[in-house]
């Protein structure tokens, strides 16, 4: 069976517009199956890829924070051209980190932010991050194993400067949350190792919502969306949503 590289999806099924945003050297399919379960709840569903990710790891190391931000503008606005005029956010990881960006800088009917960290490690310790996601796209990509080590040198020779400023926003959005108003749900995996699980509560406390929740979910890691509690997870998101007062 061939391997096809992830792809941005737009899920059309009602007026109730949900924004769907991955993480940090992740993809649309890390939040495809939470998209198709709220299709099938009457939900439109967007999720779109960020520039740099979905595509060979020598791409990424090129991008920049600026620009991931840049392409969840473009989702957003993609979803009011289309004619949605109440929308969502649901975001995992990074993910997590601008829909509370998104929270605090336009109109948002309710947030759901999924192992969001507001804290980031050393960028020595990211950049393993990266490497390992050079070493996922191998395995499933490249047979030739000389050309995967030659995929990592030139990972390891380059680096990825902008993982600075990958750290700048997160500590720039920490600053901020206390603008957010919108009703929100703070998700977080107990089993999480790749955050500080200290965030949630951090969120959960620090934003000005009059309606909030928080919710940990005992057996989950990072990737929550695919993680052993997902069905649970679809369900409670589903629940918030239906909370919100949508006008339609």
């Amino acid at each position: 069976m061939k391997i096809v590289l992830p792809e941005p999806f737009f899920f059309e099924a009602g007026p109730r517009a949900v924004l769907l945003l991955h993480g940090f050297t992740g993809n649309s399919a890390d939040v495809r199956m939470l998209g198709r379960y709220l299709e099938e709840n009457g939900y439109t569903s967007l999720a779109p890829q960020y520039k740099g990710h979905g595509v060979p790891p020598e791409e990424l190391i090129h991008t920049n924070p600026d620009e991931w931000w840049q392409s969840v503008l473009d989702a957003y606005h993609t979803l009011l051209d289309a004619g949605y005029k109440e929308i969502a956010v649901a975001g995992l990881s990074l993910g997590g980190v601008f829909s509370l960006k998104l929270g605090y800088s336009f109109p948002i009917k309710g947030i759901v932010t999924m192992c969001a960290p507001m804290s980031m490690k050393t960028t020595d310790l990211m950049f393993e991050g990266v490497l390992q996601y050079a070493e996922r796209f191998n395995r499933y990509f490249e047979k030739n194993d000389e050309a995967a080590q030659k995929r990592i040198d030139y990972l390891k020779e380059q680096g990825m400067p902008s993982l600075k400023e990958l750290r700048e926003l997160v500590y720039d959005v920490r600053e901020h949350v206390d603008e957010v108003y919108a009703p929100i749900l703070v998700v977080q995996g107990r089993k999480d190792n790749v955050i500080d699980v200290q965030s949630a509560p951090y969120i959960f406390e620090t934003v000005e919502s009059n309606d909030k929740k928080i919710n940990w979910y005992e057996e989950s890691g990072h990737i929550i969306t695919l993680d052993k509690e997902r069905k649970q997870l679809q369900e409670d998101i589903l629940d918030f949503l239906e909370t919100l007062d949508w006008y339609e």
